[in-house]
């Protein structure tokens, strides 16, 4: 039956949106395909990826290259951009450092698209960014250098070499600044410019009497102290700056009746020490002592003495501190007593004539000529002293070798090796050092600077911990500077006086203002690092200044025109 006008109408209205549908579907397909296909004309090629490099991105860190303990480590992060990748290719890349005379290359990095099947870093065809940390070895010349990434892109049998892309200049080396010579102190010499001497003479006294005996005053003790003031005046570098009067009573019979004893022997002695000294000029303060029982005297008597129990006695001294108990047990002991108090105890009752003499020694001027005039009337202080300011180093190794062969003094076998260390001969340091007998902290410390120079580091770091002292210390500070241990060695060198390391490791730290405080010494190495700090703190003035003072070091001179600290200023 045919259908109605309005029943086709119907119809109709239905089948045309469904036709639009379906020519939009295939529109839709027909349109997906021809963007894709633009994208992938976009880089369908190697040639493409090389035409698009420049929109490839590159950031270092550090942006200006740094060596450090020897190398230059360094991280790198590529941003690929979308669409840039061909999903099929393969992607070599190669960091180099180029610097004066030659290049190193680390070994390259590859990357895939995402349909190619292998192992390396997926780069996809939205983009992404890859991230490497890069080393390499430092070689002398790569103060003045940069580092460029060098890139080949492999499709299929295609190889095509990507635009070198520049990521950084280099390389800061000024950790090599560091003194690596080490610290040696040279063993004090133990002179005296003023020597304390003492004469003495005694008077005895006979038991519980405080009466001072007319052969007591021509006795041996006497006269031998009577000797000893003239001997004093007539010698100019001596004189009396006081004299003690000093009375005692033996250990024996009580201490309250001793200390009465004691006082009135003090009184008589004075007296005594009038007429000794008549004839012998003592124009000194004289100052007049009672002890009472003398029980120090007693024990070194003792000990000086071959008794068979004196060591039982001692221990009776150090057991007892009451004098009465004391003499107690010491009586118990009665064949000793015996012995005490026939030979020791008679000796104990006494008055001592005591001059405090100061004896002037020789100036340093005047040693410097006995070395070249007399130079065996010398002791072995003297000696050290000498060889201290002998004005040159054959005269130091002369005396030195003199204290050796005279007195084989271990502390000049040291010295030695110190001029010898201070001169730079190390194998005749090393040679003086074998020879030294006594291992402390000085010669770890040496021995660690031996080892130091030698670039045995591992070997150094033993002997300066071996020797703990501070001078070791601020040497293991040179060693967390090559090792770049920076903060450690600004810590280890804080209390350090005037160091140029002590500098150096404040400008590691970045510690500018401690650094400029710490630059004390007057010398070229110290200028060129105030220019450093003026340079890193942008005061362009202070920078020519202390390069043009550096400069009298040729090879700070030559150093300043590479170093990269100096670069926007050259």
């Amino acid at each position: 039956m045919p259908l109605k006008y309005k029943e086709k109408e119907t119809i109709q209205s239905i089948i045309e949106p469904i036709n639009f549908y379906t020519a939009m579907k295939k529109n839709f397909k027909f349109l997906s395909a021809a963007i894709l296909g633009l994208g992938v004309v976009a880089c369908s090629s190697p040639e493409k990826m090389a035409e698009m490099a420049e929109n490839v991105t590159v950031k270092c860190e550090p942006v200006v290259l740094e060596v450090v303990a020897g190398k230059i480590n360094t991280t790198v992060a590529v941003t690929y951009p979308a669409d840039y990748f061909h999903p099929k290719a393969i992607l070599e890349v190669t960091p180099v450092i180029v610097y004066e005379g030659g290049e190193a290359k680390m070994e390259p990095f590859f990357y895939q698209g995402e349909k190619v099947i292998d192992n390396y870093k997926v780069v996809p065809s939205a983009g992404s960014t890859v991230t490497e940390k890069l080393s390499f070895a430092y070689v002398p010349g790569m103060e003045k250098s940069y580092l460029e990434l060098r890139s080949v892109v492999k499709y299929k049998k295609k190889s095509v070499d990507l635009p070198t892309k520049k990521v950084a200049d280099g390389a800061n080396t000024t950790y090599m600044l560091v003194d690596k010579s080490g610290k040696v102190d040279f063993k004090a010499d133990g002179y005296q410019e003023i020597i304390k001497q003492t004469a003495e003479g005694q008077i005895l006294y006979t038991i519980n009497s405080s009466v001072v005996r007319g052969s007591q005053l021509k006795s041996d003790s006497i006269k031998d102290f009577q000797a000893a003031l003239d001997e004093i005046k007539a010698n100019e570098r001596k004189e009396i700056i006081s004299t003690d009067i000093v009375a005692y009573a033996s250990p024996d019979g009580g201490e309250k009746l001793n200390n009465k004893l004691s006082g009135k022997r003090s009184e008589t002695a004075e007296k005594a020490f009038g007429k000794v000294t008549k004839k012998h000029e003592v124009d000194a303060p004289v100052n007049v002592k009672s002890i009472g029982q003398d029980w120090e005297g007693f024990k070194e008597l003792v000990a000086q003495s071959d008794m068979e129990d004196k060591d039982l006695i001692i221990r009776v001294l150090s057991m007892y501190s009451d004098p009465a108990v004391r003499e107690k047990e010491i009586k118990n002991m009665s064949a000793v007593y015996k012995t005490l108090a026939k030979e020791v105890l008679p000796e104990l009752r006494r008055a001592r004539f005591i001059a405090n003499v100061e004896f002037t020694n020789y100036s340093n001027e005047e040693l410097l000529k006995l070395i070249e005039e007399n130079i065996d009337i010398l002791d072995e202080t003297a000696l050290l002293r000498a060889a201290s300011v002998a004005k040159n180093e054959d005269s130091k190794v002369e005396v030195y070798k003199k204290a050796i062969e005279k007195f084989n003094s271990d502390r000049a076998q040291y010295n030695l090796a110190v001029v010898y260390l201070n001169a730079d001969k190390l194998s005749a340091a090393k040679s003086a050092l074998a020879k030294v007998s006594e291992k402390d902290a000085d010669y770890q410390n040496a021995m660690g600077v031996v080892a130091l120079r030698e670039n045995k580091l591992d070997e150094a770091a033993k002997y300066f911990k071996a020797a703990g002292n501070a001078t070791a210390t601020e040497n293991l500070a040179v060693l967390d500077i090559l090792n770049g241990k920076y903060t450690d060695a600004a810590a280890k060198l804080a209390n350090a006086e005037c160091c140029n390391n002590k500098a150096l490791a404040y400008i590691l730290t970045g510690q500018l203002d401690k650094a400029a405080a710490s630059v004390k010494c007057e010398c070229p190495q110290a200028s060129y690092l105030k220019a450093i700090i003026a340079a890193r703190q942008g005061k362009a003035a202070d920078v020519k200044t202390n390069l043009e003072k550096a400069s009298k070091d040729k090879k700070l001179a030559e150093r300043a025109a590479k170093d990269i600290e100096f670069a926007q200023y050259r």
